[in-house]
């Protein structure tokens, strides 16, 4: 029977998965002990629909309990989130959307993906039987059984099937706008030709960076008119800028020579400690490991040490201080091919049965595959597989230590007992089980106090503005590090563990300086610089970048202007240059030998046809070229029907990526959520 956990799980993978395919979504978490108050801000609108606090709140809580997850860590809490944020927009968008272009998904369709004659992939991971992989409808009629008597259960099955109905009508849309795809003959013709046609000449070109910027000048008024003509552009989503300095916690010197001191002190104790299990639990910074290795798996320093008995360092590596000693040794096979059978503890007695028959010579893949509650290897005869005997620990390696090959060994462990049957052992070889002790190399608590102390002294000078705070990083020699903060985003660029600072920033105004954020290891102290909620960016933002393609666009002009002369060679001439040939250069090619990467100079010579055409100047991404094209080279490599197959998919495939971020453009998405989670 499907467990209601186990269906929990797979249905938060499976909501997760299939309103992503719908939007593309921001990841945001979400802090839910926060209170404000009885006020329910917004935190979002989607296609006009201000979404609030207590509306998000409710469903984030309603995918935690559907899912079965927990907030356990940041990565988990933030898919928690995404999905009860992707819900929301399924509900105001994607719904809506199919319900008014008459996409319906019926209930005859939905009855036959219950009984898989139409798979749907939302019941095939609820109810797949995982040992064969096949979609189980006795699994279904299980639990749909359980159903009638849970609460929880039927609330699972509603959303399974309220998702079901999504992904397909989902489907179905996609299905439409493949149907609107349509390669036609011109274009499978031209795919046809630029697949097979490769041309080889001679080109000269000369660079825009050869022509001085004082030769051409560049008006504010142009900047202006170029911006005001492509100012699609220079569309923006909001931003927060904020300038942050960062208190890096890093041990001193002193530091480092108190640490070695003490490294060097525990380490002539531990040389000597008796019992050596209970000095090396005694410290905080101990480890005993659980399983045993061999040489092999060891440093040749290791080795040499301890395998001699022998204590290994302190030695100083990966910035840690470490001391090992071998705990205990065991001679044991090198490898150990195992299969088993896993039971209950409850049913030892039946296990002690099994063992009798399986050494009276019944076959233990047979029994495994009936008796074994491990699905994965009973549906392989209890198969686990060749291991290392250091993948062993605790009861396992005790009992497999002097294992020979057909032996089998029962083994309890935890709450459950299984019995191991050994089809190989390895040679013997000396295997340890290892004690240490390791110490980070890291600063003081005297020298952490002291980088907070500066840190607290920074933030009060730098209190009063944003000069203050450029005032306050100079005067204690620290650098400002800029970030921009799109919305939506819930962490800082490049900054550790920055959740805290992203959410200070959102609820914060220009010239705002932060608290001590403790980032990582180290702290950061921030001020907010800008808010831009502007549609498009300032032109004075993007002046540089303007003036510097009008200036191609100029020296473009300039250098077409010096050319001169019939043949290739006058015109290189008159440039100052000279001619170089390509060779075997198609539509599809990546770059030209000795030009780069030029796709518009590319395409111009893949469009050029006939053998001795002399093309007009061609203005490049870093020069002016011109070429002359002397042979063309016509091959077979692809069919006219291979390329109607590969274009009608290409089309499609693209026609599908974007449908479905130009529906979240058109519902003019806002997520807000980073100022208050």
């Amino acid at each position: 029977m499907a467990s209601l956990n186990t269906l929990r799980t797979k249905f938060g993978i499976v909501l997760s998965i299939i309103i992503a395919l719908a939007l593309l979504a921001f990841i945001l978490s979400l802090k839910t002990e926060m209170g404000f108050s009885g006020n329910d801000p917004k935190v979002g609108v989607i296609d006009g629909t201000k979404i609030n606090y207590s509306e998000y709140y409710d469903r984030y809580e309603q995918v935690k309990a559907q899912s079965g997850a927990q907030e356990s860590d940041e990565q988990q809490a933030a898919m928690l989130a995404n999905a009860a944020w992707q819900s929301l927009v399924a509900d105001h968008v994607l719904r809506p959307g199919f319900a008014k272009t008459g996409l319906q998904v019926s209930d005859a369709e939905r009855q036959a993906m219950i009984r898989g004659e139409a798979m749907s992939p939302v019941f095939y991971n609820a109810f797949a039987d995982p040992r064969t992989g096949l979609y189980s409808v006795e699994a279904v009629s299980e639990f749909l059984a359980r159903a009638e008597s849970d609460p929880q259960a039927a609330a699972v099955w509603e959303e399974l099937n309220d998702q079901a109905r999504l992904e397909r009508a989902l489907q179905k849309y996609l299905g439409l706008v493949r149907g609107g795809v349509y390669v036609n003959s011109l274009e499978v013709a031209l795919g046809t030709k630029a697949a097979n046609d490769t041309f080889s000449g001679k080109w000269i070109g000369k660079k825009y960076a050869q022509v001085p910027d004082s030769l051409v000048k560049v008006s504010g008024s142009e900047i202006k008119a170029y911006y005001k003509s492509h100012k699609n552009a220079y569309r923006q989503s909001p931003s927060r800028s904020l300038s942050y300095v960062v208190f890096e916690v890093e041990p001193t010197d002193d530091d480092l020579l108190a640490l070695e001191k003490n490294v060097e002190e525990v380490g002539a104790k531990f040389a000597v400690a008796e019992p050596l299990r209970t000095f090396v639990r005694a410290d905080r910074r101990g480890h005993i490991a659980e399983n045993y290795v061999s040489a092999a798996q060891l440093t040749d320093e290791e080795a040499v040490a301890l395998m001699a008995g022998k204590t290994y360092g302190p030695v100083l590596k990966n910035n840690e201080w470490t001391m090992a000693r071998v705990l205990d040794s065991k001679m044991a096979p090198d490898s150990l091919g195992i299969r088993h059978i896993v039971l209950p503890y409850t049913q030892e007695e039946l296990a002690d049965s099994l063992l009798g028959v399986i050494r009276q010579g019944a076959d233990f893949s047979k029994l495994a595959a009936r008796y074994s509650l491990h699905d994965q290897t009973a549906a392989n005869g209890g198969e686990v597989g060749v291991l290392p005997f250091s993948a062993f620990t605790g009861e396992f390696a005790e009992a497999l230590a002097k294992a020979k090959q057909g032996d089998v060994v029962k083994v309890l462990s935890g709450d459950a007992v299984q019995l191991l049957q050994v089809y190989r052992a390895g040679r013997p070889v000396k295997h340890v089980q290892i004690a240490s002790i390791t110490y980070p190399v890291e600063a003081s608590a005297a020298t952490v106090r002291d980088l907070h102390n500066q840190a607290l002294s920074f933030s009060v000078n730098a209190k009063s503005s944003i000069q203050a705070f450029n005032d306050a990083a100079s005067a204690a020699a620290l650098t400002p590090r800029v970030a921009v903060l799109t919305q939506g985003e819930r962490t800082i660029g490049g900054l550790e563990d920055s959740r805290d600072v992203a959410r200070w920033a959102y609820g914060a105004k220009p010239g705002d300086v932060s608290e001590i954020f403790t980032v990582g290891k180290d702290y950061v102290v921030a001020v907010l610089t800008k808010i831009d909620n502007e549609e498009y960016t300032p032109v004075q933002e993007v002046a540089t970048r303007i003036r510097a393609q009008l200036l191609r666009d100029k020296k473009f002009d300039f250098i077409a202007k010096e050319l001169s002369g019939a043949s290739l060679d006058e015109q290189a001439a008159s440039l100052g240059t000279e001619v170089a040939d390509f060779e075997k250069v198609g539509f599809n090619s990546y770059y030209i030998d000795g030009v780069g990467m030029e796709p518009r100079l590319i395409g111009a010579i893949a469009a050029c046809g006939q053998p001795g055409c002399v093309s007009a100047p061609v203005k490049g991404l870093t020069g002016v070229y011109v070429f002359q094209v002397d042979e063309v080279q016509h091959g077979d490599a692809q069919t006219p029907e291979a390329e109607k197959v590969r274009a009608q998919a290409m089309a499609e495939s693209m026609a599908q990526q974007f449908v479905l971020p130009v529906i979240q453009d058109m519902a003019q998405i806002k997520d807000l959520r980073g100022k208050y989670f």
